[in-house]
This record gives C-alpha cells, sequence and structure tokens, in this order.
C-alpha cells in the first residue's frame, strides 16, 4: 500500500490555518487531517470553545467553510514525526512560507513547537501567540500537539488552545 499525502484546505481569508508535522497513517488511508483515533485534535478544538460541537475528521470540509484551514509542514505521512528528515524540513519549511506568503491567513497555529521552531529557526518558543511575526501580517501561535503520543493532559492543551478564541475575533 502507497501512503499519499493528506489534501490541503487552503483558501484566501482563513481566519486560522492549523499546520501539523505531517500526516499520520491513518490520515493517509482516510485523506482526512488528524485522523487517527488517538489523536486529541478534534476534541481540544471543541473543549477550548473553537467549534460549536466536537467535529470529525471527516468533517475537516465544514470547518473549512468556517475558515479554518489545515496543511503540514511535511507532506509526507509517518508514524510519528521523528521518520522527517532534516531536508524534508528544509523543503517543507520553503514551501509552507509560500503557501502562508499566498494565502495570508490571519492566524497560523503550528500544532507542534517542534513544527514551529522547525519554520521560525528559532531555538525555541513559549507556548501562544508570539511576540514576533515570521511572515508579516501573519500572527504566529503555537500549541501543543495534539497526537496521542504527547503526554500533557487535555486541560493543558484545552487552555492553550482557548487563547486562540480572543485572537480570531
Amino acid at each position: 500500500m502507497s501512503l499519499k499525502p493528506v489534501p490541503d484546505h487552503l483558501k484566501k481569508g482563513l481566519k486560522l490555518l492549523f499546520v501539523g508535522f505531517n500526516p499520520s497513517i491513518r490520515s493517509s488511508e482516510t485523506g482526512h487531517h488528524y485522523a487517527n483515533p488517538t489523536n486529541k485534535f478534534w476534541k481540544v478544538l471543541f473543549e477550548a470553545g473553537l467549534t460549536e460541537r466536537r467535529y470529525f475528521p471527516n468533517e475537516g470540509d465544514a470547518l473549512f467553510e468556517q475558515g479554518y484551514g489545515f496543511t503540514n509542514i511535511v507532506p509526507r505521512p509517518t508514524r510519528n514525526a521523528a521518520e522527517i528528515t532534516k531536508e524534508e524540513y528544509r523543503q517543507g519549511k520553503e514551501v509552507l512560507e509560500e503557501k502562508i506568503r499566498f494565502y495570508q491567513p490571519k492566524i497560523v497555529c503550528f500544532v507542534g513547537k517542534g513544527v514551529y521552531l522547525q519554520f521560525s529557526g528559532k531555538r525555541k518558543a513559549e507556548w501562544g501567540r508570539q511576540p514576533d511575526q515570521t511572515i508579516h501580517g501573519v500572527i504566529d501561535f503555537v500549541a501543543p500537539s495534539t497526537s496521542g503520543l504527547v503526554r500533557m493532559s487535555l486541560e493543558e492543551m484545552t487552555e492553550i488552545y482557548s487563547q486562540l478564541r480572543d485572537l480570531i475575533v
């Protein structure tokens, strides 16, 4: 079975663009972002007040219509982010930068501190809104990865993601 990238959900005028590391095997199989049953992404969005109900991975199009987009820094599906090569990150950073410049979302939410560090070239970052912009006119926001491999409580994740509510308005 050949693994395929998950299609981006991108358009101009997005309120919020979520950027993950790369698709999971399950996302590749289904064609939907954050599709692994152990991933807390959809639950966190609801608990943080970013959606009016809990959506499921196959409902990404409905969130897209509400102004939420999805992409990844690396398109190749893997079991975990540790399998991503330095060259894939380097190429992914260039492509992602072009996407963000072209589509100009209001906010880019990096779903995982590592995604932001790879993209920005910085050595460290705090959770939440970043003090400076990587791309002029776009707010950088760093949130924890919602992967089932991450050992952060749902409450801690939700608290960080809930900061996005005030930025979207």
